[in-house]
């Protein structure tokens, strides 16, 4: 199990990023709650696309072409 690895795929980084972006936005403008740090990890690994607890779940969300190196 390799925690450093990558194994989050384009769409899922995305996701993360927006998502991410709007939790900690909320905490800005209108919920002053601590849900903000969840977005700042969201983008972290959704701009690294490396997620450690997908490494110990065993989950890779990349597509086979980028696993096998070709993109």
């Amino acid at each position: 199990m390799d925690l450093f690895k990558n194994n989050v795929g384009k769409i899922d980084r995305i996701i993360r990023i927006v998502v991410g972006i709007i939790l900690v936005g909320n905490v800005f403008y209108a919920l002053h709650h601590p849900i903000g740090w969840l977005g700042v990890i969201l983008i972290v690994t959704g701009i690294a696309g490396k997620c450690p607890l997908y490494s110990i779940i065993g989950i890779n969300t990349r597509p086979l072409s980028e696993k096998a190196g070709l993109k």
